[in-house]
């Protein structure tokens, strides 16, 4: 459908390339815009135009492409298209403007909500859609999915919306992140070789290339020197929260992954969900069989070793400050003991946040865990990695 578009461009003279063009498409595909005239825009400007001459060229063929664009109604789009059945049922939900929503309370705390959960667990017989109360879809209950409510415990929908939840009660698939990606990792690479400390030990198996024409300059012969190999003494130990709001964010948290891989000799991962609890794992596709304790890897790993955490920090309060505040499993002891644990376990601690810095301020959990690492926290960009690792030196 966006052929013409693009012929039409090419005719205006914006040079744009099928590669430049197959970029703006799989855009559209992710999802990058939607039912936004304006986002779309943009998207397409910044896929085909590489060069600032041609904005006004892109103008003009933009604007012959799509002109009334804008003028269409969701009625008339309704009625040129058949949308699926699932789609059209989350038309059900009810959207809020902003003074109905201030309208509704929190029950009054974590405790006092997983307290009514229950009661509602044991009260309810059937479905329910669009209430105040019951478990159900849509409308402003606590307890269900596709709804609103400032305070509420998510169940049974896919993704977050409002992220508003305390608590969330699925069983989610996450996927492990690639040690192989490549593009882009270049400087992340460069950021973090300056944590790199060589030590030279074991046998004389490296050429000393120096120390050859040293001492053939010397014998009047070729000399062959050699010396202990170098290896990298920096140990590091990253865990990785994946999943949830740190899905937008995988890609540059790959980068990161496959970069720290390939810098350091005496690296070791785990991954966690949102906070550190009493279970971390290697592999996501066993996260609920195979966990590794916590208290494990505080033993085995000594102080001599780096930690590196890398997450939002965003999260309900209750999953850091309350036992049973985690998401999808009940934790005895609260999330912040064991972070604590963890600072004090590795002096040289660092958490790397790929939220942008100047909205941590708005996050109440953010404050929190800079407040647990002593402000140990660095924005995931190649200057916020470069003073992470100053710091940590």
């Amino acid at each position: 459908m966006f052929l013409p578009f693009f012929d039409t461009l090419r005719k205006t003279g914006v040079p744009v390339s099928l590669r430049e063009y197959l970029s703006f498409l799989e855009g559209m595909a992710a999802g990058l815009v939607t039912y936004d005239a304006e986002g779309f825009y943009y998207l397409a400007r910044t896929a085909m135009v590489k060069d600032e001459r041609h904005l006004d060229r892109f103008d003009r063929a933009f604007a012959e492409s799509f002109k009334g664009l804008e003028s269409i109604t969701p009625d008339q789009v309704l009625d040129a298209i058949d949308l699926p059945g699932d789609w059209l049922a989350k038309l059900a939900e009810k959207h809020l403007t902003p003074e109905e929503k201030a309208q509704i309370e929190a029950l009054g705390g974590f405790d006092k909500l997983m307290e009514t959960l229950k009661q509602r667990l044991a009260e309810q017989k059937g479905r329910h859609q669009g209430g105040n109360k019951w478990i159900g879809t849509a409308g402003t209950s606590p307890f269900g999915a596709h709804g609103y409510n400032p305070e509420g415990v998510r169940i049974g929908q896919e993704t977050s919306r409002h992220q508003r939840s305390v608590k969330v009660w699925d069983k989610r698939e996450f996927r492990n992140l690639d040690d192989k990606v490549e593009l882009g990792t270049r400087n992340i690479k460069v950021a973090l070789r300056r944590l790199r400390r060589w030590a030279r030990d074991g046998a004389a198996e490296e050429l000393d290339l120096d120390g050859t024409i040293r001492a053939t300059a010397e014998h009047g012969w070729l000399d062959v020197q050699t010396r202990p190999e170098r290896r990298n003494a920096v140990k590091v130990l990253l865990f990785l929260d994946v999943g949830g709001s740190m899905d937008p964010y995988i890609r540059v948290l790959e980068e990161l992954f496959s970069a720290a891989k390939s810098e350091f000799k005496h690296l070791r991962h785990f991954y966690f969900h949102n906070c550190l609890y009493e279970g971390v794992w290697t592999d996501n596709a066993r996260r609920w069989n195979e966990q590794t304790p916590t208290w494990d890897v505080l033993r085995s790993y000594g102080a001599d070793y780096k930690a590196i955490f890398v997450g939002d920090a965003s999260m309900s309060p209750y999953e850091i400050l309350h036992p049973g505040g985690a998401n999808e499993h009940w934790n005895p002891e609260a999330g912040q003991i064991w972070l604590q644990r963890a600072c004090q376990q590795w002096p040289n601690h660092l958490w790397i946040n790929p939220v942008r810095e100047e909205h941590w301020q708005y996050t109440q959990s953010i404050r929190l865990i800079r407040e647990i690492f002593g402000d140990a926290m660095v924005p995931m960009t190649l200057e916020g990695i470069a003073r992470g690792i100053k710091a940590l030196r």
